[in-house]
């Protein structure tokens, strides 16, 4: 699997840029090959959702889960960001208008 962000699955360049595509949770669990992560993940796993507090609703059924997660987003280039370069992502991609330091998904939607 291709690890390289600004390239797709066949290592060509991608022929659109990265936006946001929705809140992300990343628990580090330790454990590879979890299946379907983002292509930037190698151990642990991701919890998705509309916002941030989605994904840690869906986390807390987890039991015994450690709820210390990084907060961020996926991209629409398949790859987990944390809430600084999602903030670079949205504003190269016109999705926010000011610059920020850290991303809210509330500033997106």
């Amino acid at each position: 699997m291709n690890k390289n962000p600004e390239l797709d699955e066949q290592g060509h360049e991608y022929a659109f840029p990265d936006r946001i595509l929705c809140s992300a949770i990343h628990f580090e669990d330790g454990v590879e090959n979890h299946p379907h992560p983002p292509k930037n993940i190698t151990s642990g796993f991701v919890v998705c959702g509309y916002r941030h507090c989605n994904c840690f609703a869906i986390a807390s059924l987890i039991p015994e889960l450690d709820m210390r997660g990084v907060q961020g987003f996926l991209t629409v280039r398949g790859n987990f960001v944390d809430r600084k370069e999602g903030a670079k992502i949205a504003l190269e991609a016109g999705q926010i208008k000011q610059k920020t330091e850290i991303l809210f998904s509330e500033d997106l939607y």
